[in-house]
């Protein structure tokens, strides 16, 4: 009986640790994502432009990619 308890306790602090780092990923992925305009590409100014802007799609793909490489960053160890 002990033992289940302190499985299901290990199992809540597992998956609390899991979605702390998701959280801390997802806020590091918007600081990113907001300073440097990652993934929205070119905005339209006058005159002729290199590249047609994105579509919403594009956009969204990119930012679930800039997520994963923000977790894949946050669930490495941290080495001394």
């Amino acid at each position: 009986m002990a033992e289940e308890k302190k499985q299901e306790e290990q199992k809540k602090l597992d998956d609390s640790a899991a979605k702390g780092r998701d959280e801390v990923a997802l806020e590091l992925m918007k600081f990113i994502a907001v300073t440097t305009g990652y993934g929205k590409g070119v905005t339209s100014s006058a005159g002729f432009s290199g590249k047609p802007a994105k579509t919403p799609e594009d956009y969204a793909d990119s930012l679930i990619h800039l997520f994963e490489k923000c977790r894949a960053v946050v669930a490495k160890p941290v080495s001394e």
